[in-house]
């Protein structure tokens, strides 16, 4: 069996491709980062440490790596006798994996079985837009090549942090992780993965962990950034940071609940177990890190403003949310392109303009006063 996997980076090797690796298949990495591709090439194994209470180290083996910028024909090939594909690249990037999805798709031998695709993106519905975009690309032979293939939708969560300098291409990451699974699409024949659930119905997998665990990341780092420090850990360390941030994800079960009827006693044990895995000392991750790209984090789908808006469609408190998406505003890092970005259109933009443009919302929602109010207050200050 062999996956192509785009996105040779920390998790790519430190999740995807490791339960991949442990499910029996031979992995084939997709980057263009030149110096990764030929570290990986050059490497026979490497480790992924699971750092913290209960962790061990995995060795992967069974693998190697194209450069997907220099060698396109290869890596249609490798697609085109692909049992299974699958990204980490982030959703804006899906829109560039999708040709060579197609490619693939066009060499694939008609008795072939369907490719099985899943894109392991923090965002809702990211296999539904990479097919979306690879029916985009295939144009008047789009029904043909979908025909080829299956696209399960899938919710993971993984912390893998900034990795320590000379690593290589060993990956440390925290011991938990969780990848759940549509079934629907594959009709029973479910691709090897040891460790994954497959399940009738992704959504409230998915919103639980968007909503808990990248809200409660994303608060963290913002908070944290705020009061001047360095590491998630420490922020989280801060029993004023900890109580903000506890408050969102409290705002954020409540969304779950009314939604999707999930239990409140679980979802108070999820939230604290979400919390400690963010204060694991030996999971060095940074506010810097967490926090990069906050115009997409804050955009209308994602971590803050998805549940802040059902919230407010319900009834339901925002408050803290609202709070979170003020300390995402002050995000300020030169190193960031999207910081740079946020900063500069608070400077220049009115503030309805840049709310209903970076949320999303319409000024008639019921979030969005509260929201422009916020990029108000930012405003003032940084024009003093």
């Amino acid at each position: 069996m062999k996956a192509v996997h785009f996105g040779a980076g920390n998790i790519g090797r430190g999740f995807v491709g490791l339960l991949l690796h442990e499910g029996g298949y031979e992995v084939v990495f997709s980057d263009v980062a030149d110096a990764l591709v030929d570290a990986i090439n050059g490497a026979s194994q490497y480790t992924v440490r699971e750092a913290g209470p209960g962790g061990v180290n995995r060795v992967v083996t069974g693998f190697r790596a194209v450069n997907s910028r220099l060698d396109p024909d290869g890596l249609a090939d490798e697609i085109a006798s692909a049992d299974v594909v699958t990204t980490a690249v982030g959703p804006t990037v899906l829109r560039f994996v999708a040709p060579a999805i197609v490619e693939g798709l066009r060499r694939r031998s008609a008795d072939a079985a369907p490719l099985q695709v899943m894109a392991c993106e923090n965002a809702i519905g990211a296999t539904d837009q990479l097919r979306d975009e690879v029916v985009g690309a295939a144009g008047a032979d789009a029904a043909a090549l979908v025909a080829r293939a299956v696209f399960a939708n899938t919710a993971v969560d993984r912390i893998v942090p900034a990795q320590p300098a000379g690593a290589g291409v060993d990956v440390t990451v925290e011991p938990y992780f969780e990848w759940a699974i549509e079934s629907g699409p594959f009709e029973g024949d479910l691709p090897s993965i040891p460790g994954a659930h497959f399940v009738d119905d992704l959504a409230p997998y998915i919103e639980r962990k968007l909503f808990t665990v990248n809200t409660g990341h994303a608060a963290t780092a913002y908070f944290g950034a705020r009061a001047g420090l360095e590491r998630i850990s420490d922020a989280l360390a801060d029993p004023r940071i900890a109580a903000q941030v506890s408050a969102c994800l409290e705002e954020t079960s409540a969304v779950l609940v009314a939604e999707h009827g999930l239990d409140p006693a679980e979802l108070a044990e999820y939230r604290a177990k979400i919390l400690d895995r963010f204060r694991n000392p030996e999971l060095v991750d940074t506010v810097q890190r967490v926090g990069r790209q906050p115009l997409r984090k804050i955009s209308r789908h994602e971590r803050f403003i998805g549940p802040g808006a059902m919230a407010a469609e319900r009834g339901l408190s925002s408050a803290a949310l609202t709070a979170a998406v003020a300390a995402a505003l002050e995000f300020d890092d030169p190193a960031d392109e999207q910081s740079v970005e946020l900063q500069e259109r608070l400077r220049i933009e009115d503030a309805v303009t840049f709310t209903a443009s970076a949320t999303g919302l319409d000024p008639e929602h019921p979030l969005f006063a509260a929201i422009r109010d916020a990029v108000i207050a930012r405003q003032e200050a940084i024009m003093v």
